[in-house]
Parts: C-alpha cells; structure tokens; sequence
C-alpha cells in the first residue's frame, strides 16, 4: 500500500479523520466520548491546534483541524496515542485500536471549509443516529447553533462568519444552512480530493506544490504526487467536450456535466450555475452517466478520447 502523503505548514486546515481497526468501534460508552473530547482540548492547549468542528461516530471520527504551527503529526499523536492508552487500559486490552495512520486531507479553508463542516455535521442523520444534527450531543453542531456551552478550545468564529458578525444570528443562519440538506442526495465534498491528499481549487494545488512538496517527496513517485496536477477548467473540458461531441449536443451536455464535476475541483454550485441547473441535478448527473460508460463502448471511446485532450489519467 502506498504511503499517504502529508502536507504540512503552519496555518495548514485538514479534514482528519481515523477508524477503529477493523471496523470496530472505538467508542463505547459516554465517558470514552468524554474522555476523547479531553484529549482534543489538551491538544489545543500543548500543541496548539485550532479543531473548526469535529462529529465522533462509533468507529471513527472526524475533525476539521487548523494547525497554526504546522505540526499535524504531533497533535494526532498526541490525540490518537493517548486515546489508545486510555482505551486499552479501561479494558484491558493491548494493540492497535485505530487503523492505521490517520487520514487528512489538506483543505484551501476560504473555499471548502464551510461545506466540510456541515458534512461532518450531518454524519449522524446520515446513518441513523440522529434525525437532526442538533439532536446529537456528539459532535461540534450543538456549539455552532448555541444549544448548550460551547467548549473554550472549539473556534466556530471562521464557519460563522460566513453568515454574519451577530453570533446568534449566524448560528441560526448556520442551522439553516446544515440542515437544508436533511433527506436529500448529495455528494461528500471530500470526493474532488486530488490523490486523497489535497482538496482545493488548481490555484491552491499549483501553489502546496511549488511551496510544500519538495524533490525528495517528488523523487519518491507517489501515487497520490501524480495525481497533484492541474485540474481542466471548465471552459476547456467544453471546448473538447463540442470537439468530440459534434453532432450530439444533448449527450455532450450529459457528459459535460458528469466531467465538469468528476475533474474540475470546482464546487458543485459552479458546476451548476455553469449549465443553468441545480446542484441535484449535478448530483444524479455525476451518479448516473458512469452507469451508461458500462453499457456504451462508443460513448466510453469518445470520454476516453475527451480525458486525453485534457490530460486527464485516473490512476
């Protein structure tokens, strides 16, 4: 297996998130929730970090994590060791209790972290545990929208501030925002991550690449490296869309908007505004059209022949 690549750097923002080995559950009772919740409030204090928003499920969590002095490895560490230490010894058990590393996935904040935070939110409506995400004592949500106290270490200021400078008036804009989404369709925004490592616009990834990654990282030949390129623009996954697609406009639609959202890195409500259609309808289209690719060998030649003007490779 391919060994994940970090990005680190002071003022770096992640989604983190790490699952219990073997599927199994790392939270049993209140009190290892509590217990966890502890440790990511020491990590603030010891290493600084700064957690935007955070949801522990059953066998996994995650953090929208801020490290102001670039030092990711130490808080996880310091999160996940100790977490072990205390789980292990409460029942008397030895071993690995996560699953390997951690995963993170480095984020351009401005442009993803709002989306990121109401996909963590929503991660208990999402399997069941709760019907709303205010519901669930468990993650940050209860923080955002002011029911009950907000712990010091838990910065909802930046998410917030998307909806005003009246804190209570954001939060209720906030709800509005995350819960808008209840019993619907939609796509993790973690899915336009280049290579598992990288979420953010062309601009972002041009820029972590020649500031981040060095020759020694480049020299390795990771996976997750080759896939740090820059992204078509939607103007050009157009252009070659009308080349391929002369004589079938309505499929070049079709297809256009599955690529648009599959290769782009572009949000999903640009995606949209793009073809004059709603979000859902980008959503079914990027569902649907590698369905017809199985079944359609011309079609999947002519994707494969608009992937190669773009030089576009999935790996």
């Amino acid at each position: 297996m391919a060994r994940p690549l970090r990005i680190a750097y002071p003022g770096a923002y992640y989604h983190v998130t790490s699952r219990g080995n073997e599927q199994k559950d790392v939270f049993k009772s209140r009190r290892d929730r509590e217990k966890f919740l502890e440790y990511l409030a020491s990590a603030t204090e010891r290493y600084g970090a700064a957690i935007h928003a955070y949801c522990l499920m059953s066998n996994h969590y995650h953090l929208l994590l801020e490290t102001p002095e670039g030092n990711l490895s130490q808080i996880m560490r310091h999160i996940n060791g100790a977490y072990t230490i205390y789980f292990n010894v409460k029942r008397k058990r030895a071993g690995h209790l996560f699953q390997g590393r951690f995963k993170a996935i480095l984020v351009e904040a401005d442009e993803y972290a709002l989306e990121l935070s109401r996909y963590i939110h929503l991660n208990p409506v999402r399997v069941g545990m709760a019907k709303n995400p205010g519901d669930y004592p468990w993650s940050s949500f209860q923080g955002y929208i002011g029911k009950g106290k907000v712990p010091d270490w838990l910065k909802t200021d930046f998410i917030l501030g998307y909806f005003g400078k009246n804190k209570l008036d954001a939060g209720k804009k906030y709800s509005v925002f995350v819960e808008e989404l209840i019993g619907t369709e939609y796509d993790s925004p973690l899915l336009d991550a280049i290579g598992t490592a990288v979420l953010g616009s062309p601009e972002f990834v041009e820029s972590v690449m020649e500031a981040h990654v060095g020759k020694r990282e480049l020299s390795r030949d990771l996976p997750a490296l080759r896939q740090l390129t820059i992204r078509p623009t939607l103007e050009a996954i157009i252009t070659a869309l009308d080349t391929v697609f002369q004589s079938d406009k309505k499929l070049a639609r079709q297809a256009g908007m599955y690529l648009c959202r599959r290769y782009s890195g572009k949000l999903i409500r640009e995606v949209a505004n793009l073809f004059n259609v709603s979000e859902s309808a980008i959503t079914e289209a990027a569902r649907t059209f590698p369905l017809k690719l199985e079944t359609n060998k011309e079609l999947l030649e002519k994707i494969e022949r608009v992937k190669a003007m773009l030089n576009i490779c999935d790996l």
